[in-house]
């Protein structure tokens, strides 16, 4: 049986990349009716940033040449670590339970919401490596960042997001779902390309689809 763990990252309750991130969830569960699904909202319910009892946690990872992930919990040896490991050990669980873990996240200027990143510090010590597991990121963008784009260089979600899975999990094959052009529904500025955000984000959608029946 597989599993699939949803993050959300938005801080809209509606909103494009929840929208995409739904999309590829609900094709993913009717195509794996047996599959495990666990969904975790990083705005609602924000993770904590962080703190220096943490940071000792991964020293210890560094010490020891621990790489297990499974047995990060053995090395907590004060009570401060105990309280930093204890928001980890949820969290850290739901990753390593899973098979596809999928984010869906908006771009904030130019990255990632401060709710994912924090997320993504606490889950991830030194050494790691996630193995088998899939990752999937559905994003909506506000302008456009694809290649070739005037913007391309400005985008600091995809690269950091790719770069950080590759070298912190190991995982070299994230697959990117994007929505470009979202400003397009709101400011006047870009309402001559509110056809090709519609576009976008049709494909995207499209795209999400198809991806979680092959996942």
């Amino acid at each position: 049986m597989t599993t699939l763990l949803h993050l959300d990252a938005s801080a809209r309750s509606r909103s494009i990349s929840r929208e995409l991130s739904t999309a590829f969830a609900d094709a993913w569960r009717a195509a794996n009716p047996e599959g495990g699904y666990r969904y975790r909202d990083l705005a609602a319910e924000p993770v904590p940033f962080i703190g220096e009892a943490w940071t000792e946690l991964c020293d210890a990872v560094l010490a020891l040449g621990s790489t297990d992930p499974y047995r990060l919990g053995e090395l907590v040896d004060t009570p401060e670590q105990a309280a930093a490991w204890a928001i980890v050990e949820p969290l850290l669980a739901e990753v390593l339970a899973a098979d596809v873990i999928l984010i869906g996240t908006p771009m904030y200027n130019y990255s990632i919401p401060a709710a994912l990143k924090a997320w993504l510090d606490q889950i991830t010590f030194p050494r790691m490596s996630l193995g088998h597991r899939r990752f999937v990121v559905a994003t909506a963008r506000g302008g456009a960042y694809s290649p070739g784009a005037p913007k391309a260089a400005y985008d600091y979600q995809e690269r950091y997001l790719r770069d950080f899975f590759a070298g912190h999990f190991a995982v070299e094959d994230t697959v990117f779902v994007n929505a470009e052009l979202a400003n397009a529904r709101q400011d006047p500025a870009l309402a001559h390309l509110r056809g090709k955000h519609d576009e976008s984000f049709a494909n995207a959608v499209e795209t999400a689809r198809r991806l979680a029946k092959e996942y």
